[in-house]
């Protein structure tokens, strides 16, 4: 590898900009970016100063462990919002290399998969972006419409692009060969019950209830309840899997989600807190991004900031994050609730 390339790995991984780095080396930052772009090479008096800078042998600075490679490609997908199309490149060609040697690697395969779903997810947000300023000029025009909603996910109003017909029929096919799956019969019910085919869905209700053993045979029976219109009885089912399972955070999570479902607010933030209370650090945010939601929801603006702080907090404290784009598309999210409470 270049080493003007290793040098850009090695800065990016460690979450430096090329100013911070120019001003540790005493050169300009024009002069590292000469480098990364394999304009020029580094003074060689320079690079024990560089490799000290990363914690590396010098020898390091000429190749890059694989497992380091994939570490750095993997810690893109939480903390960078956007990837640079050479750095998207770079990951591409060393993935299609691992594969070269070795065809069955699940990690490469899994890596390519969150790399595109990435760029996926960044391009719909710079689509929504453009889409909502056709909205803005023009309310009228329909091709804003469509591409608002499907940049970001939303219901079109024709089922057959709305629906998940052929997620459910992969996953139909996966439990053949695979008919004790967890994650397929989880990817299966889910798919049906949004899709409302509540019948089609309860024998693989059925059959999570004996692979899983766990709260979710009763969320799911619930939700079909639910969608049969017997309210009732889906929170019987719904309150039964809390209670069998009380030290579930999980638990509590899934059934906030549904009473939040039939506007019993205040209940589901109680379970959205119990959820993040009673599990052990490192803990999963999931119930406190639920909490923001919901407490703008409600109007609760102040209390949707303080969610978000609690969850940078996590970050912070639990996993080490003070960076990257968990902590900034959270800080972007204050912002926009505090515009809220000026106007309010």
């Amino acid at each position: 590898m270049d080493i003007g390339r290793q040098i850009k790995t090695l800065r990016l991984a460690k979450g430096v900009t090329q100013e911070e780095l120019a001003q540790y080396l005493g050169v300009s930052f024009q002069a590292v970016s000469k480098w990364e772009t394999e304009a020029s090479t580094p003074d060689i008096a320079l690079l024990p100063d560089i490799a000290v800078f990363f914690g590396i042998a010098i020898d390091e600075l000429f190749h890059i462990p694989n497992e380091a490679e994939f570490e750095r490609i993997e810690n893109m997908f939480w903390h960078e919002r956007r990837i640079n199309p050479e750095t998207f490149s770079h990951c591409i060609r060393f993935l299609e290399g691992i594969l070269r040697d070795d065809p069955k690697n699940v990690r490469a395969y899994s890596c390519l998969a969150y790399l595109y779903n990435h760029r996926a997810k960044s391009d719909y947000e710079t689509a929504g972006e453009y889409a909502r300023k056709v909205l803005e000029l023009d309310p009228e025009e329909k091709a804003g419409w469509v591409a608002f909603l499907e940049a970001n996910n939303g219901v079109c109003g024709d089922e057959w692009y709305d629906n998940h017909f052929e997620v459910i029929e992969y996953f139909k096919e996966f439990l053949k060969r695979n008919p004790d799956n967890y994650r397929g019969l989880y990817g299966i019910i889910e798919n049906l019950l949004d899709d409302e085919r509540y019948d089609e869905a309860l024998p693989y209700i059925e059959r999570i209830r004996t692979v899983a053993k766990n709260y979710q045979y009763e969320m799911y029976m619930g939700d079909v309840m639910f969608g049969k219109g017997r309210h009732q009885e889906a929170v019987e089912y719904w309150n039964a899997a809390v209670v069998h399972f009380p030290d579930t955070w999980q638990a509590y999570c899934s059934r906030a989600d549904r009473l939040k479902k039939l506007g019993r607010y205040e209940e589901a933030l109680a379970d959205y807190e119990k959820c993040f209370t009673i599990q052990k650090p490192p803990r999963i945010t999931d119930g406190l991004h639920s909490m923001a939601q919901l407490h703008e929801l409600m109007g609760d603006y102040a209390g949707a900031i303080a969610d978000r702080e609690r969850l940078i907090r996590c970050l912070n404290e639990e996993y080490g994050t003070v960076s990257g784009e968990g902590i900034n598309s959270q800080k972007r999210e204050i912002e926009r609730l505090k515009s809220f409470l000026q106007t309010a």
